[in-house]
């Protein structure tokens, strides 16, 4: 039986199993077709669709692009990539420095905070590519700062909190452009999970058709059966591929294992009826 799980992430970003290891559960788990969408980057592709390969599974090589967007970060999944387009890389490796910047500011507001040796701390978690805040978080729940991730988040992350920088990520348009230099699909990544209004969303799917994005992920983890209901619809009114994924980032998180999500409904297009 073919099962898809398009939307993954690894430690060569902010996930907690190793491509391999990731390719493992997923092989585990019953998935036959799957995309590695680590946070923009695409270091773990290697090693990734090598063990695919050694398992018989289909590796889609795929990218999760952070997006600033009216106000609000949104993420575009990238999928069917040629990794080695210098397009997509050059704009890869912009965010990567914006990260890197970033993290020195989350580092340097902990330190007012009280907090010390935040930035060294979170590296130990991070990969050489890619540090982001579930790196601090990590950290934070080490030092007994915090009692999980979900309470580090709330505590120090997010606006109005000690450890809080707002993102200044790349446009919807460059982000489309990227995937699409590189030969991809560009998708919204878990549409349901942004905090907007209806609104607000249906004029993000209406830019983001208009600048040829293809897809919408229908079905993503731990998402209510209703609301992949309502995705559907959405994606049926704007001609928008449907895709699913588990945004799998950890074992420890049992609500979205790999390969675990409601199944796309049958009004929709799934993205992958358009591959070879």
């Amino acid at each position: 039986m073919t099962q898809y799980d398009l939307h993954t992430h690894s430690t060569a970003s902010d996930g907690s199993l190793s491509p391999k290891e990731l390719v493992l559960r997923a092989h585990e788990n019953g998935v036959t077709h799957l995309a590695l969408t680590d946070h923009d980057g695409t270091e773990g592709m290697e090693e990734a669709i090598q063990a695919a390969q050694d398992n018989e599974m289909t590796l889609i090589p795929g990218v999760e692009i952070s997006v600033s967007w009216h106000s609000s970060t949104v993420h575009i999944v990238g999928l069917q990539l040629d990794v080695n387009n210098a397009q997509l890389q050059q704009g890869l490796a912009g965010l990567r420095d914006y990260r890197r910047q970033r993290a020195r500011k989350i580092a340097d507001k902990l330190d007012k905070a009280g907090i010390a040796g935040a930035l060294e701390g979170a590296g130990q978690y991070a990969s050489e590519t890619m540090l982001g805040r579930v790196h601090f978080a990590r950290f934070l729940v080490e030092k007994g700062y915090a009692k999980d991730m979900k309470d580090v988040f709330k505590r120090f992350l997010v606006k109005n909190k000690p450890g809080y920088v707002s993102g200044d990520w790349a446009s919807l348009a460059e982000a489309v452009s990227w995937i699409q230099a590189a030969g991809g699909q560009a998708v919204i990544a878990h549409p349901a999970r942004y905090k907007m209004t209806n609104t607000k969303r249906r004029k993000l799917l209406a830019e983001f058709s208009s600048l040829g994005g293809v897809g919408l992920e229908v079905s993503s983890g731990n998402q209510h059966p209703e609301e992949v209901r309502t995705m559907a619809r959405l994606a049926e009114e704007f001609n928008l591929l449907a895709s699913c994924g588990s945004d799998f980032h950890s074992p420890d998180k049992g609500w979205n294992d790999v390969g675990q999500m409601t199944a796309l409904p049958p009004s929709v297009t799934p993205i992958w009826t358009q591959w070879q």
